[in-house]
């Protein structure tokens, strides 16, 4: 399977996306959707981008297409990883990328190094990880202060997802739920 990157400068270029019942990959009218509504609240020049749950990692390279600095992604598959790697070499962003080999959790109760100024997860979809993963993110300061992270859910978890992140979804695309969490100290 090959995702079509949709828009920056490397709008049309295409990624690999590995045959795996562990890879479901952001559509592309969601990846659409989150990035219309984030041309509205932010610039994509020169920002630094946490990929987490990296997937494909269509979103990151989203990111990248369009002016992001630089981009971590984390993914703990083996499989998954590899193909990212591939990706990068044959988007040729080497210099702007890094790969995290391990889940999310682990990462998320790392000491940052780095901030962030945006934060995209799309975790698979049933697993509850997310919400301590959420909550170590902002315990922990990965995001800049007004800066923003995007959750990407079922629908068929949104009841779940209210009451443990404590927030409506912004957004609602077909069986996709969209949630947004602005980070100020």
């Amino acid at each position: 399977m090959r995702l079509r990157i949709t828009a920056g400068d490397l709008k049309g270029r295409f990624i690999n996306v590995p045959k795996s019942e562990l890879v479901r990959p952001t559509t592309e009218r969601v990846r659409e959707t989150i990035f219309n509504i984030l041309n509205n609240k932010i610039s994509f020049e020169g920002i630094r981008v946490l990929d987490i749950y990296a997937g494909s990692g269509a979103l990151g390279f989203e990111c990248l297409s369009r002016g992001a600095e630089e981009i971590h992604f984390v993914e703990k598959n083996s499989v998954i990883y590899r193909n990212l790697e591939e990706n990068i070499q044959l988007l040729q962003v080497n210099e702007r990328c890094r790969i995290f080999k391990m889940p999310a959790i682990k990462f998320s109760l790392m000491k940052p190094t780095v901030e962030y100024d945006l934060i995209l997860a799309d975790p698979p979809f049933f697993k509850d990880d997310i919400y301590n993963v959420v909550g170590n993110i902002l315990k922990n300061k990965y995001l800049h202060t007004n800066c923003f992270m995007i959750i990407e859910r079922s629908i068929q978890t949104k009841e779940k997802d209210i009451e443990n992140l404590r927030i409506e979804p912004f957004k609602i695309i077909g069986d996709t739920c969209l949630y947004e969490i602005k980070y100020r100290e």
